[in-house]
């Protein structure tokens, strides 16, 4: 069994908390909170011990690991302290709020030698996994162009002030949504390392950007756009997709939905010339339980893998959370409001 502790009870950190419950290698030995009133419903409710200072509760708890679940500006300061105490760390994503921090991070990981993983959960989606296999077998020849976007109504209207709002926290579109298309073309392609041009617009928030667009190259050459808007309300969900243009074929992608076009007679198994559609039900791997989808059961599933030793722990590492960070600032130094 492995011991796991939490720290953040928010959204992600329930989710994440109610998988682990779950999970049948997991024993929960402590979850922190600030909001008193979180701690005395999951005392009273959970049976979870539940501590208001993160430092007792690793100190008391001993977890083998820990679930960092906060707004992103305490990431640094958290995970450095359990980085130096040994712990395995999984953190929810962006990683921090400038590559710095992440780089220090990543070496420290390193150092230590514990597991360290970040929540970008669409690697562990099926279609985007399959996007991936297709791309490093070489399936569409050499890619001309590609397209990362994500769309839909996350902030839909002016609100009162809250993490998303503030820039200092990790809040707006590019570092909360944007990073997600980011880590996926810098996984599927290669790292975005450089930007030609971006805008970020703001629509209803008054400090954050609610809208992304820009125009980057990666270091393996192909360049691309990127188009993130988390304002638009023809969207009943947030929805990510990747389109990938390449001299054999074309292939376009979301969380369901896998089309791929090839033009010549060299083709992968289970595909053939022209048109081919997959879906995420056909490509997904099974999952033991799951709350919100597969894909949040996945990436929990592959981290404690990862701490009994039991996979090659290679998967949104700090270090490719690092290079996501980088793409991240590239983008934002080069944008035009």
């Amino acid at each position: 069994m492995v011991k796991v502790a939490l720290i953040g009870a928010g959204k992600m950190g329930l989710s994440h908390l109610s998988i682990l419950g779950a999970h049948p290698n997991v024993e929960i030995v402590g979850v922190c909170d600030t909001s008193k009133l979180v701690v005395e419903v999951l005392e009273r409710y959970s049976g979870y011990k539940c501590f208001p200072d993160y430092l007792k509760m690793v100190d008391e708890s001993r977890p083998d690991a820990v679930f960092v679940s906060v707004p992103t500006k305490y990431h640094y300061p958290m995970v450095k302290e359990l980085l130096n105490k040994g712990v395995h760390v999984f953190t929810e994503k962006p990683f921090c709020l400038n590559p710095e921090e992440s780089s220090e991070l990543a070496q420290l990981a390193k150092k230590t030698g514990v597991v360290n993983q970040v929540g970008y959960h669409n690697k562990f989606v099926g279609t985007f996994r399959e996007v991936k296999r297709l791309i490093t077998e070489g399936s569409i020849g050499e890619i001309t162009h590609f397209q990362g976007e994500a769309h839909g109504p996350v902030v839909v209207k002016k609100k009162s002030e809250t993490w998303r709002s503030d820039p200092n926290e990790g809040g707006g579109c590019l570092m909360d949504y944007a990073s997600h298309v980011i880590d996926l073309i810098n996984d599927i392609i290669s790292p975005i390392d450089s930007c030609k041009g971006s805008m970020l617009k703001s629509i209803y928030s008054k400090n954050v950007d609610d809208s992304v667009y820009a125009l980057v190259s990666t270091q393996s050459g192909p360049s691309g756009v990127i188009s993130v808007n988390w304002s638009d309300d023809t969207y009943r969900k947030m929805s990510t997709s990747i389109t990938i243009i390449g001299t054999e074929g074309k292939i376009v992608s979301d969380a369901n939905e896998l089309k791929v076009y090839f033009k010549g007679e060299n083709l992968p198994e289970n595909y053939s010339k022209g048109w081919n559609v997959k879906y995420v039900t056909d490509l997904t791997e099974e999952v033991n339980f799951y709350l919100r989808g597969e894909e949040y059961s996945a990436q929990i599933d592959y981290f404690i893998n990862a701490v009994i030793g039991a996979n090659d722990r290679n998967i949104n590492t700090f270090d490719s959370a690092w290079k996501t960070d980088k793409s991240i600032s590239l983008i934002k130094k080069q944008s035009i409001l």
